[in-house]
């Protein structure tokens, strides 16, 4: 018989964060439009450094802390096989998340950040800590109101 959610325990892996970020305007205003968020793409080839899991985790936090983000949790995993890393930093104003395949220089960044926090800040820090050989960006506006 399934487990109800409720009654199902938590796994060790997991962090669950109960804080009120009521306080605060997630939607963004800007230009006339409102709309839920900015999300940025990034792709980086020919980078340094993305097969150091604390690394990783660290420039991640460097990242959303630019932005004037709010880091609720960040978890790296290492995949033994192939040296790359995936790793997440959950924010309250989203998330920042990486994929990398050192075999073939790449990372893979998804930046989604709504509120008053910019996305794009973040590529710097990124930039400086991974030093791409050759940068890609794409930026959305999502959730777009009018």
């Amino acid at each position: 018989m399934a487990q109800n959610a409720s009654s199902a325990s938590a796994s060790p892996a997991l962090e669950f964060v109960s804080e009120n970020h009521d306080a605060k305007e997630y939607l963004v205003r800007k230009d006339g439009l409102t709309y839920a968020g900015t999300h940025v793409l990034v792709d980086f080839w020919g980078v340094s450094d993305i097969d150091d899991v604390d690394f990783v985790a660290l420039t991640l936090r460097t990242a959303a802390e630019t932005c004037s983000a709010t880091i609720l949790h960040v978890h790296v995993h290492e995949f033994p096989s192939s040296g790359g890393v995936s790793g997440v930093a959950v924010l309250a104003e989203s998330h920042i998340t990486v994929h990398t395949w050192p075999e073939i220089d790449y990372a893979a960044f998804d930046i989604f950040m709504c509120g008053d926090c910019d996305p794009l800040l973040a590529v710097p820090v990124l930039r400086r800590a991974f030093r791409p050989e050759r940068v890609t960006v794409d930026e959305q506006k999502r959730g777009l109101v009018g």
